[in-house]
């Protein structure tokens, strides 16, 4: 039998989680060294030492059957292994086994089982190992939809953007079109109803201060900036409202006029580019081939 701090220990030697840990032990019979081995036979090890490096390259995938809807991201570190058969092999498993479950967050997502009996996250491990990058299952959404809506779903720029829209009335030709919108304008909300407070207030902040370094407002009062600022946030919801900006096949239509024209309305919508978010580690060529070596 091995006590916790056995598994600290472990962990200190391999980098490896916790729980990976206590099944090298159980495996091992507690003996350190057999339980090094272990990690290291089943890429754990390998797979833990790269857990630090930043993986912001990748693809994003999405996927419709009846009235539900993934779309998930699955992270790299470069653009090369985007191209590997293997990974584009795990991302046909995830969108398989996200669809035939009923998972709604990422950490139960991570233990869904795969055809070979394998948990995604053994996949992900096996894969860090094999290829020799940090691989990383970031995130993924699930969306649901009413028998009287459509999804549209588009892919951009190979898989870096993937948006899906949910359409109520209207087809999924409609519902594709504002899913390319969605993909290619980056809408932060579908209309000024759901874009959050806090973005609102930052963006009257801001434009507020632009309005005191004009020195024809200098003088003007607070309650009239005010004013002045809510009157001026129209442009921001019109570039930044799915519903409000300008349909990139028509420019003369809005978004919303042309879902009417064709007898819907936009209910929802779900945009996933691949690594933002995450800030990329701006590192010295050399350095990064002298890092590889020594490691």
């Amino acid at each position: 039998m091995f006590k916790a701090s056995d598994v600290k220990e472990l962990r200190e030697k391999t980098g490896a989680g916790m729980m990976d840990c206590k099944k090298a032990l159980e495996a091992c019979e507690g003996n350190q060294d057999k339980a090094v081995d272990w990690l290291r036979e089943k890429g754990i090890a390998k797979a833990a030492k790269k857990e630090s490096r930043i993986a912001a390259e990748g693809l994003t995938e999405a996927v419709a059957e009846k009235n539900e809807a993934i779309v998930f991201e699955v992270n790299c570190e470069t653009d090369f292994v985007t191209k590997n058969d293997k990974f584009h092999d795990l991302i046909a498993e995830l969108k398989e086994a996200l669809m035939s479950s009923k998972c709604k967050d990422i950490e139960e997502a991570k233990e869904l089982k795969l055809k070979d009996g394998k948990t995604i996250s053994e996949r992900i491990v096996e894969l860090t190992a094999t290829i020799g990058e940090k691989i990383s299952f970031r995130r993924f959404e699930r969306i649901s939809k009413n028998k009287d809506e459509v999804f549209g779903i588009y892919s951009h720029m190979g898989g870096r953007i993937t948006s899906v829209v949910v359409l109520k009335g209207a087809n999924e030709e409609v519902a594709r079109d504002v899913a390319m919108q969605a993909a290619a304008m980056n809408p932060i909300a579908v209309n000024r109803d759901s874009v959050p407070e806090d973005v609102v207030a930052h963006e009257k902040e801001m434009i507020k201060a632009e309005m005191k370094n004009d020195e024809k407002n200098k003088n003007k009062p607070e309650d009239i900036l005010d004013k002045m600022a809510v009157g001026k946030l129209g442009k921001f919801f019109k570039e930044n409202c799915l519903v409000e900006q300008a349909f990139i096949k028509d420019s003369s239509l809005t978004v919303e006029k042309y879902v009417k024209e064709n007898n819907g309305e936009v209910v929802s919508m779900v945009r996933f580019a691949v690594g933002e978010g995450i800030e990329k580690r701006q590192e010295n060529f050399a350095e990064e081939v002298m890092s590889q070596i020594n490691g």
